[in-house]
């Protein structure tokens, strides 16, 4: 593809890799370093004057490094003369920081704050998967693209699970109702959901389960899964109410603090994330980790929109 270069921050480099061979391009030479007082230091080692460019960098490992990275890659380039730079971004940093939570807050919208940062910086156009809130598009003034992992795991299921036929979709909170009944009915199964009561922030009080998961395989299915406290918690709530085996997948694989050992000690088949976020390493402490490879489907979205076709058969369809 003439014009086009995709360059990788330092986040998800295998990620960055798989999309540019995808696509039958070399990732653009870029160099990052630190300075010894921890300032980020960028160069573009290639021409990018009138180029189309896109920029992979992922929100985990350093967040706050990673974004800052990114934020001066888009800078870099767009001062260099690029004809458009757009920042594909799998897992969106601060994502759940998204609204006020409590009447009279004081709490920040930080999702906001990031949107302001990525176009001020100079992007032109975001592509992101799986938002924790779609409304978070409605913070751009920039286009925004907006992908679901819904298609590769519904491949995932049919070619993984046996009595798929027979399974119960589950969210593991009210939030992602629409998330599991879209799913559901998708796949032609019941849903079922947990209500679920916070006392404060990473610890769940108490949980309901709404729905019959009596002698069914139950899927939970939530956006992400951070210190895993909700899906073990889940998990336990629907095997006591009498599922006969429980699957987790995800799409944002965070899996910060006691995650790994919450995996451990509960009652998965398995725990199924895709790579928007390197699983590698948490993989090697925990044989119920499987990963679904989206790599395509960004791909695909970045070579639609290089030649300026729509994303929207992304929606509902996984490309070969």
């Amino acid at each position: 593809m003439p014009n086009i270069k995709i360059f990788s921050g330092s986040s998800h480099p295998d990620l960055s890799q798989k999309i540019a061979d995808r696509l039958g391009l070399e990732l653009g030479k870029v160099v990052t370093k630190k300075f010894s007082n921890q300032e980020t230091c960028v160069e573009i080692g290639e021409s990018v004057r009138g180029e189309d460019v896109y920029i992979v960098q992922s929100g985990c490992g350093e967040i706050n490094d990673n974004l800052m990275e990114l934020l001066i890659m888009i800078n870099a380039c767009k001062i260099a003369s690029a004809s458009r730079v757009t920042a594909v971004i799998p897992c969106f940093p601060y994502a759940r920081q998204d609204k006020k939570d409590k009447v009279g807050s004081r709490a920040p919208i930080s999702a906001k704050l990031v949107a302001n940062m990525l176009s001020v910086s100079g992007a032109d156009h975001i592509i992101t998967m799986d938002l924790h809130a779609s409304q978070i598009q409605g913070f751009f003034d920039i286009p925004v693209d907006n992908l679901y992992a819904e298609p590769a795991v519904l491949k995932w299921i049919k070619e993984n699970i046996l009595e798929w036929k027979n399974c119960i979709i589950v969210s593991p909170d009210a939030g992602g109702a629409k998330r599991v009944t879209s799913i559901a009915d998708r796949l032609n199964v019941d849903f079922a959901l947990i209500h679920k009561e916070r006392k404060k922030a990473n610890e769940v009080d108490r949980m309901v389960l709404v729905g019959d998961v009596t002698d069914r395989v139950a899927i939970l299915v939530d956006d992400m899964a951070d210190t895993c406290g909700t899906i073990c918690h889940a998990a336990d709530k629907l095997i006591s109410a009498g599922a006969t085996r429980v699957y987790a997948i995800l799409t944002h694989g965070i899996f910060s603090g006691p995650a790994i050992s919450r995996i451990n000690n509960a009652c998965f088949e398995a725990v199924v994330v895709t790579n928007t976020i390197p699983q590698e390493e948490k993989m090697k402490h925990c044989s119920k980790i499987q990963v679904i490879d989206i790599s395509m489907i960004l791909a695909e979205a970045i070579r639609r929109t290089h030649n300026g076709e729509s994303v929207s058969y992304l929606f509902s369809h996984v490309p070969l």
